[in-house]
């Protein structure tokens, strides 16, 4: 069983991200921090020996998406999308164990139950 799902939308910008960068993947961990207490923190891996222990890795094709070991238990169940708007183009999570999230899309809050 995956720990996310992933649009199509959302493979393509990691595709296109990995190939203009000449990156293994792109990378999401859960950092404390952010205006909600948490934020999303996007990075680029360019080799596959940066890889941890545990991380989760989600073939989009041409690229991967790497969701960091700590921050599987913040992210099962999220489905990551790609859109573009009027206000611009961001990956958008949609995750069940969020509580409450920030308008800017990067920083959320989690119920006190998934730490236990």
């Amino acid at each position: 069983m995956e720990i996310c799902s992933i649009t199509e939308a959302g493979q393509d910008q990691i595709n296109k991200l990995c190939q203009e960068n000449e990156a293994y993947a792109v990378s999401l961990n859960v950092k404390g921090g952010g205006c909600a207490g948490f934020e999303y923190q996007w990075d680029l891996i360019k080799d596959k020996s940066a890889l941890e222990q545990g991380d989760e890795i989600l073939d989009c094709g041409n690229g991967y998406l790497v969701i960091g070991a700590p921050s599987i238990m913040f992210l099962f169940g999220s489905n990551i999308d790609y859109k573009k708007d009027i206000m611009g183009a961001m990956f958008d999570i949609q995750n069940p164990n969020a509580k409450s999230s920030c308008g800017c899309g990067v920083s959320v809050n989690f119920d006190d139950s998934i730490f236990a």
